[in-house]
């Protein structure tokens, strides 16, 4: 028999956060987050997305054992921007285990249906802003930093709890040495001739705050109408910022400005999880010295953010960032990446990235359940 029960103290909090760490403990391909990290994200006082949100997170016990868990949230901006009641879950994870999976959705529905709202989408852990979606193809391959890596099983759970699905993501893979160049030299030769007072520049991590500000601008105008996204507040993005500042190699961070208004940003980001995946979800001292050693071994990168307020959207400022982006990869010793992610029904961006050298290589999924 299932028991569900919502974390009320530390005890709980610490078996709601453990219980991944056992369940891929023979996984390899599972890469663990810093514990640290998870703490810092449930901490409403630290993580500036629940200064507009709310959730109850619950446990499933079979007997004394803990078997599952879930989240349910909701989050206010996302109700104001897009005039829905639509709620999310997140951070689930559960034993292959139909029953425990059932009942944990519907914990998330009663939730729900308390709140007023009318239906819930997810995973999100907590928003579309960080880890999303339950792995669909790629198995057989460890997930780049900020992305996720699921049971395949949680799909069948999904599905037997009343849950479709609401929109694919997908993941695509470029080798530097397949990279365009000559191809995106033309192209952006054009652009150069066609847009005046253009200027196509690296972060300046000397002037941080106020080029997060110009990152933030574009950001929230670039996918202000894309599919479950909800416009970052000041202290979500500066907590974010803040938190890359140290782990962001400046050239890989572009901005195109034009008239020197900032028009365009691109953010890539050395797949970190190569070192996490070494750490076993701890920063000691020796995890420290591992990160040092291998900060420089690192020959992957994740373009996580590439962007154009919709004014300029059709003048292919991409390709400006493109070029940026492999040119630097390459002097930096960069062998490959990952962009992700992108919506399947975006086929403008996704056949861009497939005419940059890119191949489709994972995906995941996004699923949605009735209140």
């Amino acid at each position: 028999m299932i028991k569900i029960t919502p974390v009320r103290n530390e005890k709980e909090l610490k078996a709601f956060v453990e219980l991944p760490y056992r369940l891929y403990k023979n996984n390899r391909y599972w890469v663990p987050p810093l514990r640290r990290d998870v703490y810092n994200l449930f901490e409403k006082k630290k993580y500036p997305f629940w200064e507009h949100a709310e959730r109850e997170m619950f446990i499933a016990y079979r007997g004394k054992e803990v078997v599952g868990r879930v989240c349910a949230i909701v989050d206010y901006n996302f109700l104001e921007f897009w005039n829905e009641k639509t709620g999310y879950f997140g951070f689930f994870e559960c034993e292959d285990d139909e029953e425990a999976a059932i009942t944990l959705f519907n914990a998330v529905r009663e939730y729900h249906r308390e709140k007023g709202m009318t239906k819930f989408v997810g995973p999100f852990n907590p928003s579309t802003n960080e880890e999303v979606g339950f792995l669909l193809e790629g198995f057989f391959l460890e997930p780049m930093i900020m992305m996720t890596y699921t049971f395949e099983y949680y799909h069948k759970l999904a599905e037997a709890s009343g849950l479709t699905k609401a929109k694919d993501l997908y993941a695509f893979y470029i080798e530097t040495k397949n990279a365009p160049l000559e191809y995106l030299e033309n192209i952006c030769s054009v652009i150069r001739q066609r847009v005046r007072d253009l200027k196509v520049r690296h972060v300046d991590l000397d002037d941080f705050s106020n080029e997060v500000k110009k990152i933030k601008e574009v950001y929230n105008d670039a996918w202000s109408r894309n599919w479950g996204f909800v416009p970052m507040t000041d202290a979500e993005f500066n907590h974010i910022a803040k938190t890359l500042k140290d782990l962001v190699v400046p050239e890989l961070v572009i901005i195109v400005e034009v008239d020197n208004i900032p028009v365009g940003v691109s953010l890539t980001v050395p797949n970190y999880n190569f070192i996490l995946k070494k750490l076993n979800g701890n920063l000691n001292l020796i995890g420290m010295l591992k990160f040092l050693y291998y900060k420089n071994k690192i020959k992957e990168a994740r373009l996580m953010i590439m962007g154009v307020k919709q004014e300029y959207q059709k003048l292919g400022l991409e390709a400006l960032m493109f070029l940026e982006t492999f040119k630097a990869g390459m002097k930096l010793g960069y062998q490959s990446g990952e962009l992700s992610w992108t919506l399947e029904d975006n086929h403008s961006v996704n056949n861009t990235i497939i005419k940059m050298g890119g191949k489709l290589y994972k995906k995941y999924r996004i699923y949605q359940g009735l209140v």
